[in-house]
């Protein structure tokens, strides 16, 4: 863990194909999630370009509404070998948005990059960085918010994913 991201690796038994359509379908980030807090996504699920939102609900005990919604824009689509997006929410916090209107951006990332480790094999490291995350979120929100053992839980999710399709 440096001061402002952490990263995880692992090899997974599949191609980097097959690892980059997991990841670019958000139906399957519910599975993928190692902290529980992700649910099923609230509109088309495909992230097919930079720019695109793609809204997912969310679950976490210590947030006011338990229940909530987050709208995630996608940063980086470069097929097979990187993805990510920056999640974000509305004003109103309840994610009652059209496109991309109002939405607030906290700064925070989440990055993919695959690496070609064999025939079948694929080197994939998540990056989760907060460099960009203002001051005045970092005074309500602690980051990481999540162990570091959450990246390594979410890695070996997704590789039994992958590995199954």
């Amino acid at each position: 863990m440096t001061e402002e991201n952490l990263k995880a690796t692992i090899t997974v038994s599949a191609p980097a194909e097959a690892v980059f359509d997991v990841l670019a379908d958000a139906s399957t980030h519910e599975a993928i999630d190692g902290t529980g807090w992700v649910r099923e996504p609230l509109n088309e699920p495909h992230l097919t370009q930079v720019g695109q939102i793609f809204r997912i609900r969310m679950y976490h005990d210590n947030h006011p509404e338990k229940y909530y919604e987050m709208s995630n824009r996608v940063e980086v689509l470069d097929r097979p070998r990187a993805i990510a997006w920056q999640p974000g929410q509305g004003p109103d916090d309840g994610g009652n948005l059209v496109g991309n209107q109002e939405l607030d951006f906290g700064g925070w990332i989440w990055r993919y990059d695959l690496e070609v480790a064999g025939p079948s094999e694929t080197r994939v490291t998540l990056t989760y960085d907060w460099s960009k995350v203002p001051q005045e979120t970092r005074e309500d929100i602690e980051f990481p918010p999540f162990p570091a053992s959450h990246l390594d839980n979410s890695l070996e999710h997704l590789a039994e994913l992958a590995q199954n399709r």
